[in-house]
């Protein structure tokens, strides 16, 4: 279609929509950005604390009670992770606003009414499974770690290879743990049922297994099961999750064939 040419009625709403995705999209960036430079002072402000526990899980295996740097700019890179993790955390829920804002006015009273106890629940549940890695996960397999003693052997970790881990298996956790979300959608949408659900427990044990041993680092069994309980526990939450969605939407279509054949008639 030519840029020239005027739009149709039908066209217009898909451009708006367009419009409005652009400016969400930017509002969220500027929150983003906000947060990143206020996230950036605490961090430069409060490093030492923040370092000093933050290593506490691994001292006792720390030469002379410190990390390493190897790269000049190890430790400013160190800062800006941090500044990068908590930004995202101050600015999500000027983030989930935006997306409130753009998805609302499609959806129905009682859709409204859903969705805000779902993505409360869906930011609960990433919050517990960054909060199991941290306080959990993170000192289990630092105490392992100091199990491992030898004459020949001495630990010489870097400050750039640790922070990285914590926050890529913080990261993991709280993705892992939206299962039930991911579930709850799929079974809206009528992608999956609890029947098959149900059907795939043996399967959904194996695959959650190795989902879990390729995130958590090492061969210890320990750690993989530590993220693993949990995961499948939600994966059993998830099938009563899926059952009342799933009865929900047959009650819609039956409703939705019913009124159809009346007008029919």
């Amino acid at each position: 279609m030519p840029i020239d040419q005027p739009n149709t009625p039908s066209e217009m709403p898909f451009l708006d929509h367009l419009e409005e995705l652009r400016w969400r999209l930017v509002k969220s960036l500027a929150a983003l950005m906000v947060s990143f430079f206020i996230a950036f002072y605490l961090a430069w402000t409060y490093f030492n604390p923040i370092m000093g526990w933050m290593v506490k899980p691994i001292l006792p295996i720390l030469e002379n009670g410190k990390l390493v740097y190897t790269h000049p700019m190890g430790a400013f890179t160190i800062i800006m992770q941090l500044a990068g993790m908590l930004a995202i955390i101050l600015a999500s829920p000027v983030i989930v606003y935006q997306v409130w804002c753009f998805l609302s006015p499609a959806m129905n009273a009682r859709e409204r009414k859903i969705i805000v106890p779902v993505l409360g629940f869906a930011l609960a549940l990433f919050l517990a499974g960054v909060a199991l890695a941290v306080f959990i996960f993170v000192p289990v397999t630092a105490a392992m770690m100091t199990t491992v003693k030898s004459e020949w052997l001495t630990s010489m970790i870097t400050a750039e290879e640790y922070f990285g881990f914590i926050f890529f298996i913080s990261l993991a956790f709280g993705a892992v743990f939206e299962l039930p979300i991911l579930v709850l959608i799929l079974t809206a949408l009528g992608l999956i049922t609890p029947q098959l659900l149900q059907r795939v427990r043996r399967w959904a044990v194996v695959i959650s297994l190795v989902v879990c041993e390729i995130i958590t680092p090492g061969d210890a069994i320990i750690s993989t099961l530590i993220l693993w309980v949990p995961v499948y526990g939600l994966y059993e939450m998830s099938i009563i999750v899926s059952w009342f969605v799933h009865r929900a939407r047959l009650k819609r279509i039956a409703a939705a064939e019913s009124i159809g054949a009346e007008a029919a008639s």
